[in-house]
């Protein structure tokens, strides 16, 4: 998901404040910081905190209708990618193997992790008031039934994430079995509403600086100190499991491409390089066909697996938007059930799927964002988490990159007679 990476000729281009964005965090921490404790904060604070809420607020209401519209695209080039031969099917195989070997490691490991290192006290502040807002987790029999909305304009009013997930990944596919002037009018109804939305949450995005400002202002001046402290935490937190992505490349590569790791290592370091210097998966693809040549895989194999990975996978996205939502989860003292998990799991899986080829600002919001609905984790830390994206996001374009050219080794050398 490398910030820079482009989007589909179909779907408008936005271009985002990102060093702008983390600079209203860095003066807003400093302002909070400077006039802590101070008479001078509250006044400040009356007109942040509200300012701050508006934005926050603004950035919420392209949640739901974006994500319909591209969870239906997504959907659908996956499926039109199934019907390209038995290489896509074996691709699409090891995807799945991916995505959700990855979404179930971070669940089992992010909460060890976070039990041996704890989130700073001073972590509360990031909520601003938001963990009152945590939605209640169902038990078993409630969580069955709530997988299935009765009504589906109730459910997007209650933002119930769980079961609009489903309705739109059913609907995508049932779109896919319609005649081919009827499946191409709605996808064209749908491509036209996502561009509507990018368009919209790109105006929000635009004024992230400001918001984020304005967010971070009272963060620390209620955190002090301890606010730069979490912001570490999280971003080192976060990226741990992006590592675990990665190392699940190589053994992909291993186990089923059947290529020594230390092969493995040295064919893919100059991609790396690229992926690290560019943040883009996109940016690094000729890089990736050079590893795969190296690694004497089939042409026909990287010049077929390779273009369509960077179009529809991107490995780190379940495991690494699963961290954030539990790593706020924990802070906001959210009951991590295994069906909290299994939900968080099902929707970052399908998530996934539709927002590849995002910025990294707009993936974060438009990919977290359900996955913590659905868990009942407060989204109100996410506004002030997007301005330093850029950071965790280094680790998600190299872990993507290496599983990429792993994800060629794979269809490769199981297609082999």
């Amino acid at each position: 998901m490398g910030q820079a990476d482009k989007q589909d000729e179909a779907m408008v281009s936005v271009s985002l404040p990102v060093w702008w964005t983390f600079g209203g965090l860095v003066g807003g921490l400093v302002l909070g910081l400077l006039l802590a404790g101070s008479a001078a904060i509250q006044p400040i604070l009356a007109v942040s905190e509200p300012v701050g809420q508006l934005w926050l607020r603004a950035l919420q209401m392209t949640i739901i209708p974006l994500v319909a519209a591209l969870l239906v695209i997504g959907i659908a080039q996956m499926a039109e990618a199934a019907r390209a031969g038995a290489a896509a099917r074996r691709m699409l195989f090891w995807i799945f193997v991916m995505l959700t070997g990855g979404g179930i490691a971070t669940a089992l490991l992010m909460p060890l992790l976070l039990r041996a290192f704890p989130i700073p006290a001073a972590a509360s502040a990031l909520l601003a008031g938001g963990a009152q807002d945590a939605q209640q987790v169902p038990g078993v029999a409630d969580f069955v039934m709530s997988l299935v909305a009765p009504n589906i304009v109730a459910a997007a009013a209650e933002t119930a994430m769980l079961p609009l997930t489903i309705f739109f990944a059913l609907f995508a596919v049932a779109i896919t079995r319609l005649p081919a002037v009827q499946r191409d009018s709605l996808l064209g109804l749908f491509r036209a509403l996502g561009n509507a939305m990018l368009v919209m949450i790109g105006w929000v995005l635009g004024l992230a600086p400001v918001g984020v400002f304005a967010l971070a202002i009272g963060v620390a001046a209620r955190a002090g100190g301890g606010a730069v402290t979490t912001l570490v935490h999280y971003i080192l937190s976060v990226s741990a499991m992006g590592l675990v992505v990665l190392l699940g490349g190589y053994l992909l590569a291993a186990l089923a491409g059947r290529v020594s790791p230390l092969r493995f290592a040295r064919a893919i370091l100059p991609a790396q390089a690229v992926a690290i210097s560019t943040q883009s998966s996109l940016a690094s693809l000729p890089a990736m066909l050079a590893s795969a040549r190296r690694l004497d895989l089939r042409e026909e194999s990287a010049d077929f697996v390779l273009p369509l990975s960077v179009a529809i996978f991107r490995a780190t996205s379940p495991a690494m938007n699963m961290a954030v939502a539990i790593y706020v989860a924990t802070l906001a003292g959210v009951e991590l059930t295994p069906l909290t998990l299994a939900a968080g799991i099902a929707v970052a899986l399908v998530i996934s799927v539709g927002s590849v080829s995002l910025p990294g600002s707009i993936s974060f919001v438009i990919s977290i964002g359900p996955i913590a609905i659905a868990m009942g984790v407060p989204v109100e830390p996410l506004a002030l988490l997007v301005a330093v994206e850029m950071l965790p996001d280094i680790m998600r374009t190299l872990a993507n990159v290496t599983a990429d050219v792993a994800l060629v080794a794979a269809v490769d050398r199981t297609g082999r007679k």
